[in-house]
């Protein structure tokens, strides 16, 4: 920021104040974590001596809450990609099952729209299909924030659910998949060239709920990107315009991974994690009977309270997939 002509450069100063303010968070964070944390060792020492029972138990309390920040940082670390601090888009797509599968994306939508509460992401939907009876056929939402994507990633590929049906009067257990991909929200100053005559825009009714204006007027946006074949589509917004804008938004992420995808395959470093997703190659298995029991099949990180998993508790699977040797290398 010293050089000479460093702030006649308005690109250059804002990708450099960026970095530093990234900086910036990560050194307090450290310094505050720090002082908390000779501040308690400091009381434990007093509470000791008095045999204070009492704050020997808020202590204890403080230490938990400190672990837990120390962890979520050490995880932070771990996310060294080019796209890790960006947020994400996430698509959760039912499989072949009908009803019970639609059932099960919307359970997962759940689940992920709550872990992104708990981590004060920002989330919006902006494209969903519901399924006939009862849950959804697929759905895409944002999740704004740092380090959205780069933990978010770790979630990428086919989630099994094994349970005894609500849709089946007979009370049989079943077993249902869902897709979850992943793609990075590309940032506002990385340049992804879309030619105009490549793409097809369509526009139509909103289907479902959504009010009197949604239902009839032509407010949703299918977006095809003729080249490549990719179909996005938006129609949560009442306004076309603000539909065409997230749909833009989508297919610049999706040809943004698609481009890093190809030239990690041309240096034979990374391989297409998309390649892997196929189904009964599932990451992960929630089984609700005959036992509870929620593992993951990459890191055998096992957990018994299903309600809390599928209430947003996800960082321990997360965390646990980060830091296995390698994780990085396939997920970049």
């Amino acid at each position: 920021m010293t050089k000479d002509g460093f702030w006649d450069n308005l690109e250059q100063q804002r990708q450099v104040l960026k970095e530093r303010a990234g900086l910036n968070d990560i050194l307090e964070r450290f310094e505050r974590l720090s002082s908390e944390l000779e501040d308690v060792a400091f009381l434990l020492e007093l509470a000791v001596e008095e045999n204070d029972e009492q704050e020997l138990a808020e202590i204890s309390r403080k230490l938990k809450g400190l672990e837990a920040e120390i962890s979520a940082q050490e995880m932070e670390q771990m996310l060294g990609g080019p796209d890790d601090q960006l947020g994400a888009i996430v698509s959760i797509n039912a499989g072949a099952g009908g009803t019970e599968a639609q059932d099960w994306a919307e359970m997962l939508l759940r689940m992920y729209l709550r872990w992104t509460e708990k981590r004060r992401f920002q989330s919006e939907i902006i494209d969903m299909q519901a399924g006939e009876e009862a849950g959804i056929k697929s759905v895409t939402f944002t999740a704004s924030g740092r380090y959205a994507y780069g933990l978010l990633k770790a979630e990428k590929g086919i989630h099994r659910l094994v349970r005894i049906s609500p849709f089946d009067a007979s009370g049989r257990r079943h077993t249902s998949f869902a897709a979850v991909f992943v793609y990075p929200q590309v940032a506002d100053d990385i340049v992804v060239d879309i030619k105009q005559s490549d793409l097809r825009i369509d526009t139509y009714r909103a289907s479902g709920a959504g009010g009197q204006h949604v239902n009839k007027t032509s407010s949703a946006v299918r977006v095809t990107h003729i080249p490549t074949g990719i179909v996005v589509q938006c129609q949560n917004e009442k306004s076309q315009h603000r539909n065409r804008e997230l749909a833009m938004k989508v297919l610049r992420a999706r040809l943004y991974e698609r481009e890093q995808q190809k030239r990690a395959e041309k240096l034979q470093q990374i391989h297409d994690s998309l390649e892997d997703i196929a189904w009964g190659s599932q990451i992960r298995s929630y089984v609700l009977q005959p036992y509870r029991l929620v593992k993951d099949h990459r890191t055998q990180v096992e957990k018994g309270n299903v309600d809390a998993v599928l209430d947003g508790d996800l960082d321990g699977f997360i965390e646990a997939y980060l830091l296995q040797p390698g994780a990085q290398k396939e997920q970049k």
